[in-house]
């Protein structure tokens, strides 16, 4: 049984998980990374969440560290992403902000993850969520040091029925996003769902967590 490497990328609705594990008797821990995006500081419990509850969340905050002045590379998607699991600036790396669909750009083959540096060690890896490096195949996750990927390759606001979701994006915006191709969801290089629909994303946090 080999130990795991989480990585939960989380966007919203959207939660994405990367793991790696390790074989029996290593004494080598497994590794759980947590990322959100549009999170803010108090949206959770241990830091003055009102309307809702995170146990788990806070849990961890409890038997673990808390880190009260963590930044990351850019406040953006795509970016904030690479900066994860390449540890380089994106800027260098060429990626800014959030990549559109079939994007030219996207995590490069000369850049070495973190699920690959893992993986040398040992380790087996999974990715969950949403990936968001570029949706073309040589940019999936498989193709990045990940052995199992489930999920986007881009964010639920790249989806022609976005609009039915947020009824309030003025008509040009709107217009804009019902162009957008179909989002399908993945599982490792294949297609589960060829077109995801509103009550897919209901169930997404649910699949990934296997709750």
């Amino acid at each position: 049984m080999k130990r795991l490497l989480l990585i939960l990328l989380v966007w919203r609705q959207t939660l994405a998980a990367v793991t790696v594990g390790k074989r029996a008797g290593d004494s080598r821990p497994n590794v759980v990374v947590v990322l959100t995006d549009d999170q803010g500081y108090a949206d959770v419990g241990k830091f003055g969440a009102e309307g809702f509850a995170t146990p788990n969340l806070d849990r961890m905050a409890e038997e673990g560290a808390i880190f009260r002045n963590f930044h990351v590379a850019q406040p953006v998607c795509s970016a904030s992403r690479c900066a994860l699991l390449t540890g380089c600036y994106p800027n260098r790396l060429g990626i800014n902000g959030a990549l559109g669909p079939h994007s030219k750009v996207g995590i490069s083959d000369a850049e070495t993850t973190l699920a690959q540096m893992l993986k040398k060690q040992g380790y087996a890896t999974a990715m969950l969520g949403k990936w968001h490096l570029g949706d073309a195949p040589q940019f999936r996750p498989m193709r990045h040091g990940f052995d199992e990927f489930f999920g986007l390759m881009l964010s639920v606001d790249y989806w022609p029925d976005h609009p039915n979701l947020i009824t309030n994006f003025p008509p040009a915006m709107a217009a804009i996003k019902r162009e957008y191709p179909n989002l399908p969801i993945w599982d490792g290089d294949k297609i589960f769902r060829p077109e995801m629909s509103i009550d897919d994303l209901n169930h997404l946090t649910t699949w990934y967590t296997g709750v």
